[in-house]
């Protein structure tokens, strides 16, 4: 009574307790799901078909079904199989078998990879787990019914044949995604403390399809959030980059706030938030960052990362000068800190910190608009991502805007119009230091900012663009 109670209450039919019971799927065809074949990936149907062809169960499985099922074209394409991963890679040229946790196997044509995974077991008790719960490795293969149980949300967990053009769905996904709900598999708790980056995949999903996040499910979360500390930093970092990369990066950090998730990830980051030239600066970077992702545009992490954290560099920055510092040294300490303090939580890989310092360290140099210096920063490798930066800050109300638009200004000129420009006579703002004291600073600079240059980059007058 009970039961029958609660799935009524969760909104699940007649006909999906009856499959459920049975561990049978409900199973749609084309005239209840719509799903458009021309949204599918060739390969995608490449993998499956060789994989049926091979005696094997095949399918479509997890995010991209959920999308299909929106109408929306994935941008990445699962499939899951009952072959092993052994039997996987000798049907196809090019797979690799990867994974500590739980093998997969990639199957690769040309850029693009299809990720395999073998229907995995429900008997999980016995893998290794850590002291707070999280699975450490876990290779227990099983059948359909039971790797659909081991998936994370309902709506993730329903497999599509493209061969006959059927929906097997085995936990009322289907009425989820009508609803627009996120429900997770199982015991909310359990779920979380078996793989704690599952409260951060909860929040993207959350706000990527603008869904309600189930009562149940979303109890547990604010509790259970420093389990998140416990995970990898290195899955931290990837998930937090397809949060940041979902083309919803604001309403994302937002739900991460609103959830309690956000400490530890991006330390200070609700303070930033909070402070009104932090908050539009953040605001303005997340914006356009989204909007690149909609247009389908690329879009630099370290760009990204830079803007992020830039008002704790800033913060920093400044108490270092009020120490007694010089400007670009202060700089470079502050950005040290930052990054040290970050890399520790998210894992921050070597190229991104490399960009970000890149970024930050321009900033000053965009103040010397004299003399050589302004042609050597068109030559800089950096010189978009450094000037779309430039553009924000203007934008947020940080500096003033005249530093822009003069710099917008020499990017376009021809040859004339940038001498002409290097004589105007820059407009003073409220603060500004006495002129003797702006040459001295120059100096300093001068000395202690020998960076060779490289090959010039465009700027493309997009923030969030980078390089």
């Amino acid at each position: 009574m009970i039961k029958k109670l609660i799935r009524r209450i969760l909104g699940v039919g007649d006909k999906a307790q009856a499959a459920s019971r049975a561990n049978q799927p409900v199973i749609l065809g084309p005239n209840e799901h719509h799903i458009d074949p021309k949204l599918l990936s060739s390969n995608a149907v490449r993998v499956t078909q060789t994989l049926q062809d091979a005696g094997f169960k095949a399918f479509v499985v997890g995010g991209a079904v959920r999308d299909l099922l929106l109408g929306i074209k994935p941008k990445d394409f699962d499939v899951a199989t009952n072959a092993t991963p052994e039997e996987v890679k000798r049907l196809f040229r090019r797979a690799f078998i990867i994974g500590r946790r739980f093998q997969i196997v990639h199957v690769m044509f040309g850029q693009d990879i299809i990720e395999v995974t073998t229907f995995r077991g429900t008997s999980s008790e016995n893998a290794p787990k850590d002291e707070h719960g999280r699975v450490l490795r876990d290779n227990t293969f099983g059948e359909q019914h039971e790797d659909a149980v081991r998936r994370d949300f309902t709506i993730n967990a329903m497999y599509y044949d493209p061969a006959a053009q059927t929906v097997l769905d085995y936990h009322g996904g289907i009425e989820d995604i009508r609803n627009r709900t996120l429900r997770m598999i199982g015991v909310p708790e359990a779920r979380y403390r078996e793989d704690p980056v599952r409260l951060l995949r909860v929040v993207r999903f959350a706000a990527k399809l603008n869904f309600t996040i189930d009562p149940a499910t979303q109890a547990p979360i604010a509790v259970m959030a420093p389990l998140v500390n416990n995970v990898p930093a290195a899955r931290v970092f990837d998930e937090m980059l397809k949060l940041l990369l979902s083309g919803h990066a604001l309403a994302c950090l937002q739900q991460l706030r609103k959830e309690g998730l956000h400490h530890g990830l991006l330390p200070l980051l609700d303070v930033v938030l909070e402070q009104p030239l932090g908050e539009k600066f953040v605001t303005l970077a997340l914006n356009s960052t989204d909007e690149r992702v909609r247009e389908g545009k690329p879009v630099s992490p370290g760009f990204l990362f830079a803007a992020l954290l830039w008002h704790q560099v800033l913060e920093k920055w400044n108490a270092y000068k009020a120490a007694g510092e010089y400007p670009i040294p202060a700089l470079h300490l502050a950005a040290d800190d930052v990054l040290n303090t970050q890399t520790e939580k998210l894992a921050l890989q070597r190229k991104i910190a490399s960009d970000m310092r890149d970024i930050w360290a321009m900033q000053p140099r965009f103040e010397r608009r004299s003399g050589k210096s302004p042609y050597k920063m068109l030559e800089h490798l950096r010189m978009r991502a450094g000037y779309d930066f430039l553009l924000l800050r203007c934008a947020s109300g940080e500096i003033d805007a005249e530093i822009g638009e003069w710099w917008t200004e020499f990017i376009n000129a021809d040859g004339p119009g940038r001498e002409a420009l290097l004589t105007r006579k820059p407009r003073e703002s409220e603060g500004q230091a006495p002129a003797k004291k702006r040459r001295r600073r120059r100096s300093n600079k001068s000395r202690m900012e020998g960076e060779p240059m490289q090959e010039a980059a465009a700027p493309s007058h997009d923030p969030a663009a980078g390089a």
